[in-house]
């Protein structure tokens, strides 16, 4: 199959999920592919910082460079911008001249002692209770022309059913370690409560209760006392096992 730069784009997010080992990784790794693709377009260096929304607070998650997420928290710090316009309101907002827009004084002051005149943000949907944006920066004027800005919005496009997969292996990720570590946990007590069978010839629920007993004595968690009693008796710590 022939290479086009909707393809390439495609094959660069799925190495992106592929590669990184949480989702605050993977949207720092979207913003260089993101400034990479706009500053080919645009002919012109552009940076691409991203901003991530979880309930009523926003953040700055990742950058294409250590100045981008520079950038990006300057917009935090001040509390209005393009790219939180983008993330509130769900609409692609641009900053064509930070010289003469009229809508967020203190940030384009702040942006223009930087040395950047025009910035882009691209709204991406990641859920219900969460969104993300991309905070394009040029140094020059008018960089995001209509045709700059179709670039960006069909980048957003693809790449935001790259992040929606993030998220679901990021979620599920932590699921299964959630759950790794409660059998971890049932582990050792359920070995812990077969000594005590062995020991003293009585049931799981008695055995459970001598458990308990000398959690409480100690002032000890159960798992804690649990482990103590497994390494003691068998000399290592307990681990779960699955048959594949």
């Amino acid at each position: 199959m022939s290479s086009t730069p909707e393809r390439d784009l495609i094959l660069d997010l799925q190495d992106l999920i592929v590669g990184t080992d949480s989702v605050a990784e993977f949207l720092g790794g979207l913003a260089v592919i993101a400034a990479d693709f706009i500053s080919r377009s645009a002919n012109e260096t552009v940076e691409c910082g991203v901003t991530l929304k979880r309930t009523k607070r926003t953040a700055t998650v990742g950058g294409s460079s250590p100045r981008a997420i520079h950038l990006d928290k300057i917009e935090q710090q001040v509390g209005e911008g393009p790219c939180i316009t983008a993330l509130r309101t769900g609409v692609i907002t641009l900053l064509s001249d930070v010289r003469t827009d009229a809508r967020w004084p203190e940030y384009q002051k702040r942006l223009y002692d930087e040395g950047i005149l025009s910035g882009l943000g691209i709204p991406l949907q990641l859920g219900d209770d969460s969104a993300a944006a991309l905070n394009f920066f040029a140094s020059s004027t008018n960089v995001f022309s209509d045709a700059i800005i179709k670039e960006a919005d069909s980048f957003a496009e693809l790449a935001g059913s790259a992040v929606r997969l993030a998220v679901k292996v990021g979620t599920a990720q932590g699921t299964a370690d959630d759950l790794s570590a409660a059998m971890q946990k049932r582990t050792a007590i359920n070995l812990a409560c077969g000594i005590i069978m062995g020991q003293n010839r009585c049931t799981q629920e008695e055995a459970m209760a001598i458990l308990t007993n000398v959690s409480s004595h100690r002032n000890q968690k159960l798992r804690d006392v649990a482990e103590e009693m497994v390494v003691k008796i068998s000399g290592g710590a307990p681990s779960t096992h699955f048959d594949a």
